[in-house]
């Protein structure tokens, strides 16, 4: 196995910057002329297509609690011909669940340690100074195998501002790998789930482009190349060793594709193109019916809420499903599965007629926050998987069933093994999860 060069780009939590850090860095290295290949630590399926858009190469998420060695050594391989890795972590450098998974507990820093990726930490030093190298020591020791390049300063508010916590990581021995100056006009436009969707971003390239010129500006991009490193054990291993990605549910998916829905994980894409399945995108939004030839209609998640009455004067799509489901199968993913559903409440109290293939009523009036990996057994077969099939994945909404009237589809529990009542539910060739799959368990 050869070497996988990166690193990742990690902070002591969330709302620091990293991602505005990992964009312009992508995009600057890219524009150097270097082959740059990203990642994503962690169960995000926002953040993969922001990493395209800065680079121009896929980005795949790596998940230490979701996935077993042979996947994680499976989508590392994705990174083959790329001079250079950088990964992107999620919530802060140590934060993961409390019960190990199938290779760890979800952490960015176990990510980082299994690739051998040092961490680029994106401090936030507003409203302190020196102080700042106390929280980089601390995150720098906590673990003393955990590969370390430095810092990278974020929001320094003046001259004065940088050259005291300056001094500060110079006593702690910490090395600054660069410093930006505080921009209200760098973050990226958000709503409840994180991060809008990149298509919806109204001039993303130009956003990016204008991350990378501020970053070539204040980082210093020799100093950042010159200190990945890569482990040997990250690097695929040969595909005769039986490391692949996840194989395809059918061999025609018709794929529900558009602002509506579109969170699917890349590593699952990626593993049923090369598997040789026939992807066949469509749209509800433009009342687009699944090609009719399809083996299985696959509903992501998204932001169904959003367009509830589109949806629902969505003839033509809603007959196609029909017609689909009374000999074939269809799947839903969280948002997919709600419109599949009766009907869904939007945040104002309109209740907007779903596709009726399952009896599921879902509201966003009255919020309520799902956030957390699954492990699901399922009860019954889905596209891909028997009856008694663990399951992993991750649910991420702020829906509220009122109704649900199948079969449930599995037991479901989170990362600690306590019960979810949010079980899916099954009806005849449809089935429906609130959790996004990731991956299937081995055994």
């Amino acid at each position: 196995m050869t070497d996988l060069r990166g690193l990742m780009i990690s902070a002591p939590a969330s709302g620091t910057g990293k991602t505005t850090v990992m964009l312009g860095l992508l995009r600057a290295l890219a524009d150097d002329g270097l082959v740059v290949q990203p990642f994503k630590s962690g169960p995000d399926y926002i953040d993969p297509a922001f990493h395209l858009a800065a680079a121009g190469r896929a980005s795949f998420n790596l998940d230490t609690w979701a996935m077993d060695d042979g996947l994680l050594d499976a989508i590392s391989g994705q990174a083959a011909g790329a001079q250079i890795c950088i990964g992107e972590g999620s919530m802060g450098l140590y934060d993961g669940v409390a019960t190990r998974g199938q290779s760890g507990f979800g952490s960015s820093a176990e990510t980082a340690k299994r690739m051998g990726w040092p961490v680029v930490l994106v401090v936030d030093v507003g409203g302190q100074a020196q102080s700042a190298a106390a929280t980089a020591l601390g995150f720098r020791a906590y673990d003393p195998d955990l590969p370390f390049a430095g810092v990278i300063l974020n929001r320094v508010a003046s001259p004065r501002h940088e050259r005291l916590t300056r001094l500060g990581m110079e006593r702690a021995g910490i090395p600054v790998l660069g410093a930006l100056p505080r921009r209200g006009d760098l973050a990226l436009p958000e709503r409840h789930l994180g991060l809008i969707q990149a298509v919806e971003h109204p001039d993303l390239d130009a956003a990016i482009a204008g991350y990378a010129e501020f970053l070539r500006a204040h980082v210093d991009l020799d100093a950042i190349r010159g200190a990945a490193q890569g482990a040997a054990r990250g690097a695929a291993r040969d595909p005769g060793q039986g490391v692949a990605l996840p194989t395809p549910p059918a061999q025609r998916i018709a794929l529900a594709r558009d602002a509506a829905f579109s969170f699917t994980y890349p590593h699952l894409l990626e593993g049923w193109r090369q598997a040789g399945a026939e992807i066949l995108p469509f749209s509800p939004l433009a009342d687009e019916a699944p090609d009719a030839g399809a083996d299985l209609v696959w509903l992501p998640g998204g932001y169904p809420e959003l367009h509830g009455a589109t949806l629902a004067a969505a003839d033509r799509f809603r007959a196609g499903l029909h017609k689909h489901a009374e000999t074939r199968p269809v799947h839903g993913e969280c948002g997919g599965y709600m419109a599949l559903g009766e009907a869904l409440i939007d945040k104002d109290g309109t209740r907007h007629r779903m596709a009726g293939l399952l009896g599921l009523v879902t509201s966003y009036e009255k919020r309520k926050f799902h956030l957390g990996y699954r492990r699901a057994v399922l009860n019954a077969g889905m596209p891909g998987f028997g009856p008694g099939a663990a399951l992993r994945g991750h649910e991420f909404h702020y829906s509220t069933i009122l109704e649900e009237l199948d079969a449930p589809l599995a037991a479901v529990a989170d990362a600690d093994g306590n019960p979810v009542p949010e079980t899916g539910s099954v009806r005849g060739h449809v089935t429906g999860t609130f959790f996004h799959l990731i991956t299937g368990e081995h055994t």
